[in-house]
């Protein structure tokens, strides 16, 4: 009440010195808002008006998840792949059919890729929008992937650095990274410069107790173990630098520049080089270091670099983005030694088989070598506007036209093909339409709620596989403010990747493979590579959605969405080996006299259907605990109003002041055109300070489950049905339910995360031919931790140590309990392929984390 009437008295003052300036005062109106309508009100009455942030997005679709700089803070993430990381139970998609990661926006525009904002510290964040994945539509994506808007603050500047160094409860690895960040931002200017590095040493079978499959013959003692050269984690380095530069171009109009460059070296070892020698007191497996250990030396570099023009024409904004990029890996592989001298010193007599071994018979390997280019560009002009109004409201329209290029160079020596070119364009054009149909704010059909329609569609040429159609539609449906509805159908056309279709066929040896016929572990050649005989894919999804803003606890939601999948002519790799799929592609396989695998083809296959259903849904949680801090309520009313730089406080509501109580019935969370009247949910507006305006900690909570109702796999047409769910299996056991959570409490600069998840128990039935076993997959449930605290928060302590301003350290424990998936066979024992260190090699791992703001 008292923040209220401090209000009305500073614009009582500021409309008899200054009309105008009242009205921004009373509007909330800095240089990050802007007025969403303009309002006339009776002489002498002071109007306070609902404003939005500059940066928003304009949607009918409510959000997932909005959170403002201290909920950011509160998350204490070094960057914002680790934020996104945190926001994991938010941003994720359960339609199934996106490629992970989130579609990301910058100030509610378009940019060239996530490149542009890896760098970018969450201080400089004012606010994260996480947007449904029909919200896509309209920056012309395919509805597949959530949409996660980061606004950025109007100034910005710092030099930071931040050191990690990891390492595992069990020993063997050490990983080490280092980055070094520059960020400059001033209104639509900004710069940010990222410099990074990472070193991480090899873990081994052996030093994870990884059981060997029984030798052919006795081992002879001194001899190496070949689970000392066979590594689980690779030897490598890492160098990368990102850049960014960002300029304004007059009112709403902007170009951004990103280029980055990277370098990955690799070293793995893929065993010893073994043989079984005889002579007359019998036969022994020899392994020999003599002359080193097999051994794949990898090397990436990446050069890629890309471009955003956004500009306002008329109503319409125009939008620009192109990304191009080159990678190219360089790869030698060592094939085994010639060992066979060894058996004719035996024959000869002059060497026993268990003896020393001498390295003047071993002849090495000739190593393979493969050189990959990768050449890619991706362009997209889309042109969004409002070209009419309906009784209902303002009709949306987004055109889009773009062309994508990829292109691949390969050579291996170990195929026999030859130098490899694959090449394909794809030219794209495409538009989504949203239609108001009622409209409380706009006062037609307001006792039936807020009703919009939306339809897209999109057509793609692909110059070496055909022109391929996708189509789509929508309905959003809120009957009160807090309460929306959403219905969607998507029909899609995919191609099978270039690589699948045409990728060289290589050789492997030395994979370690289970033979679910004969219930054994085994190594194997693998061979793999393209399959051009691979069909377009056909898909059709239905997604039915809920999202309630709860009435009894202030910034909380439930949200609850269906999803029905089904595909038909899927490209897959080539799946678990059972006696299905073995018979579903005769050839794939080579066994010996014996029976036991000796080669199986792994290149890529088509399926002929594919169907699944699921509900996923779960609660975002949040609220305030704790006293008010005495340092930040000293400030008074005035302080809480317009914040310590002078402007409205860090985080106030969008659709007001502070006490306004937030935005007007109707607003939601993208201002008054959003029409969705949903709160933010997952942190929404807090009262600002460290913990709030009055200092007060903040808590949030997200709990999600997924249960799968079918997920099924007809391999060919006619064919059995798989039951993925009921013990048949082509890539791994399904479970039915899921769980993933994230949480946390943060007070006066001490914060504390919590995330986990939890699988299900899932099975593999036994074939029923001899030797064949059932495998169980017992439930696992994995959590991780971290702990932190920002030292430059704490003023007292900067004082004495004026090194920490700017600074915070962190702990964390990745797999608190260091849970391990079991598996076991019908006797009960754990089938070598499905030892926990092949399965979590990692483990339980602690990092220790300082970074700094200068």
């Amino acid at each position: 009440m008292r923040a209220a009437t401090s209000l009305a008295t500073l614009a009582f003052c500021l409309v008899v010195s200054n009309p105008a300036r009242a009205q921004d005062v009373t509007a909330g109106t800095d240089a990050e808002t802007e007025a969403e309508e303009e309002i006339t009100g009776e002489p002498g009455q002071i109007l306070v008006i609902a404003t939005r942030i500059k940066g928003q997005v304009e949607t009918t679709q409510p959000p997932v998840a909005v959170l403002d700089e201290e909920a950011i803070a509160s998350y204490g993430a070094g960057s914002l792949q680790e934020l996104l990381a945190s926001l994991a139970p938010q941003t994720g998609s359960g339609r199934g059919r996106g490629g992970g990661m989130p579609v990301v926006l910058l100030n509610g525009m378009r940019i060239s890729g996530f490149r542009e904002l890896r760098g970018i510290p969450p201080e400089a964040i004012r606010r994260v929008e996480v947007l449904p994945e029909e919200v896509a539509l309209q920056y012309g994506y395919r509805p597949d992937q959530r949409v996660v808007n980061f606004i950025l603050k109007d100034s910005f500047s710092s030099f930071g650095s931040e050191t990690e160094f990891r390492f595992p409860i069990d020993g063997g690895f050490t990983e080490l990274e280092q980055e070094f960040t520059l960020t400059k931002i001033a209104g639509g200017n900004r710069i940010n410069v990222t410099g990074k590095l990472e070193d991480a040493s090899p873990l081994t079978e052996g030093e994870r107790g990884i059981i060997q499959p029984d030798p052919s013959a006795p081992l002879v003692a001194g001899d190496p173990l070949a689970a000392d050269y066979r590594t689980l984690i690779a030897d490598s380095k890492s160098a990368q630098l990102n850049a960014t530069l960002a300029r304004a171009l007059g009112a709403g109009a902007g170009l951004s520049i990103n280029v980055l460059a990277q370098r990955d070296n690799s070293r793995s070892l893929n065993g010893l080089n073994a043989i079984t020698l005889t002579d007359s007191t019998g036969s022994f497996s020899r392994t020999t270091l003599d002359p080193a250990a097999i051994t794949t030396r990898r090397q990436t570099t990446t050069l890629q670099a890309g471009a955003a023009l956004n500009k306002p024409l008329g109503s319409w904004n125009l939008a620009l983005t192109a990304d191009g990029g080159h990678v190219e890996t360089k790869s030698t592989i060592d094939n085994r030694a010639d060992l066979s001298g060894l058996q004719d010193l035996i024959d000869a007599g002059s060497l026993t088989a268990s003896g020393n071994l001498p390295s003047s018979a071993i002849i090495p390997g000739v190593a393979d070598r493969a050189l990959s280019k990768t050449d890619s560009l991706t362009s997209l002009a889309t042109l969004s506007g409002r070209p009419l109004r309906l009784p209902g409201g303002e009709v949306a329209l987004t055109l889009k036209a773009g062309f994508d290029y990829s292109g691949i160079e390969s050579t291996d020596t170990r195929s026999a093909a030859g130098t490899i070119n694959l090449k394909r364009g794809d030219a794209q054009g495409g538009f989504s339409l949203d239609l108001p149909i009622t409209s409380r704010r706009e006062g037609f059909g307001a006792g039936v709620g807020d009703l919009s329609l939306n339809a897209n569609a999109e057509v793609h040429h692909l110059s070496d596989f055909g022109t391929l159609y996708n189509w789509g539609g929508g309905l959003t449906y809120s009957p009160t403010e807090k309460l929306t509805l959403q219905a969607s159908y998507v029909a899609a056309d995919k191609a099978p990747g270039l690589s699948a279709l045409g990728g060289p066929t290589t050789v492997t040896q030395n994979v370690s493979i289970f033979d679910f016929s004969r219930g054994e572990t085994v190594l194997a050649t693998v061979i793999s590579g393209g399959n051009p005989n691979l069909l377009k894919e056909s898909q059709r999804d239905w997604k039915f959605g809920l999202n309630w803003s709860l009435p009894f606890l202030k910034d909380s939601s439930f949200i609850a969405e269906y999803f029905r999948n089904s595909s038909s002519n899927t490209t897959n790799g080539f799946p678990l080996l059972t006696s299905d799929v073995e018979a579903a592609f005769p050839g794939r396989v080579i066994r010996d006299a014996d029976g036991r695998i000796i080669s199986v083809d792994q290149s890529s296959v088509t399926f002929a259907e594919e169907k699944g259903s699921r509900l996923r849904y779960g609660l975002n949680l949040s609220g305030n605990f704790g006293k008010p801090d005495p340092t930040v309520a000293q400030r008074g009313p005035m302080g809480r109003m317009m914040g310590a730089a002078g402007s409205r406080p860090p985080g106030a509501p969008a659709g007001g002041p502070p006490g306004a109580g937030g935005p007007p019935p109707g607003a939601g969370a993208g201002g008054p055109r959003a029409g969705a009247g949903a709160p933010p949910s997952g942190g929404g507006a807090p009262r600002g300070g460290p913990g709030g305006f009055d200092g007060r900690g903040r808590w949030n909570l997200s709990v999600f489950h997924t249960v799968r109702f079918q997920q099924s796999v007809q391999i060919a047409a006619g064919g059995q049905v798989l039951d993925l769910l009921d013990g048949q299996a082509l890539d791994g056991s399904v479970a039915r339910h899921s769980i993933e959570m994230e949480g946390g409490g943060f007070y006066r600069g001490f914060g504390l995360r919590m995330s986990g998840s939890y699988t299900g128990g899932s099975r593999i039935d036994a074939s029923g031919l001899p030797g064949a076993t059932t495998l169980r997959f017992a439930p696992i449930a994995t959590f991780d931790m971290r702990v932190f605290a920002d030292l430059g928060r704490k003023e007292k302590l900067v004082e004495k140590i004026p090194f920490l301003k700017g600074s915070r350290v962190s702990f964390s424990v990745d797999n608190v309990f260091n849970a391990q998936q079991r598996v076991t066979d019908d006797t009960g024992a754990v089938p070598l392929r499905y030892q926990p260190g092949y399965l979590d090699p990692r483990g339980t791992v602690f990092e220790v984390e300082f970074r700094k703001q200068f």
